[in-house]
């Protein structure tokens, strides 16, 4: 007879529960399971042609939640209007809080826009991917574990108080994943505003999604990451050194991972304080 004992069936959820929680999820989209296997077997019914359209042609896109979504390029021109309209960080939140332009104001978030944190004449400008859902509840970047993790880092390298921080979209992505570049694209005008006004002199690309977005380039972070590139303004008039590194989320499911980030940390400060050459 087998003695070995099966876990119980409450440690065996715990143990999976703990599992999602460290992988990040932390929400459902529903509270009954669904077998999508078995939905996915079962055809779904036709729509009905819409009047008028012969031949099935394809029917109009329905309407985006909370109004009709205007395409990307409309929307991107509203949002480079209301951010160039804006003449402090204050009225650049206000006018972000107010844009109705992307999708995930209406798909993500469930309370606000997420805007920044830290000095509006910082030196470093970081910029991250998206809130989570703690910055959707609190309002403000980076402060759930990803975000306390960054303030120690920081603390450690003599940061604090020496950056402003923001990410490139300002709405809260669904489960947390990934915001496409369209999503971004979107945000752009309010980011490169948001730079215009603090007028940093160094930026730090939090992860990969802030780097391909902020640098146009299609490498991945680890072949990114602790190097320098040359941000630019869409019209070129502003220029400015941008660094990559590792998502604190990344490190906090890859702790070996921190040397890394400690040394592009310690590369930033360097060359933020170094001394400027003379004319």
């Amino acid at each position: 007879m087998d003695q070995t004992a099966s876990p119980a069936p409450q440690i065996l959820v715990e143990s999976l529960l703990a599992f999602w929680a460290d992988a990040g999820v932390d929400c459902l989209y529903q509270d009954e399971a669904t077998d999508r296997i078995a939905a996915g077997l079962t055809l779904p019914p036709r729509r009905p042609e819409p009047p008028g359209a012969p031949g099935g042609a394809a029917p109009a896109a329905p309407a985006a939640m909370g109004g009709a979504q205007a395409p990307t390029a409309d929307a991107v021109a509203l949002a480079r209007s209301l951010a160039a309209e804006a003449r402090d960080l204050a009225e650049l939140a206000a006018a972000i809080g107010a844009f109705e332009g992307c999708a995930l104001r209406y798909a993500g978030a469930a309370r606000q826009a997420v805007f920044s944190r830290g000095p509006a004449d910082a030196p470093v400008m970081i910029i991250g991917e998206g809130p989570g859902a703690e910055e959707d509840a609190r309002g403000e970047p980076f402060v759930g574990r990803a975000g306390q993790l960054l303030d120690r880092m920081l603390a450690a390298a003599g940061l604090t108080d020496r950056v402003f921080i923001t990410n490139t979209v300002f709405w809260r992505p669904p489960g947390n994943r990934t915001p496409t570049p369209e999503e971004q694209q979107v945000c752009a005008p309010f980011v490169e505003r948001a730079i215009e006004l603090v007028s940093p002199k160094i930026l730090l690309l939090l992860g990969a999604a802030s780097a391909k977005a902020m640098l146009k380039r299609e490498e991945g972070i680890l072949a990114m990451r602790g190097r320098w590139f040359e941000w630019k303004s869409t019209d070129e008039s502003l220029e400015l050194p941008a660094m990559p590194t590792l998502h604190p989320a990344f490190l906090l499911r890859q702790p070996a991972a921190k040397k890394k980030a400690w040394s592009d940390l310690v590369s930033l400060v360097q060359r933020l304080d170094r001394p400027e050459r003379p004319h």
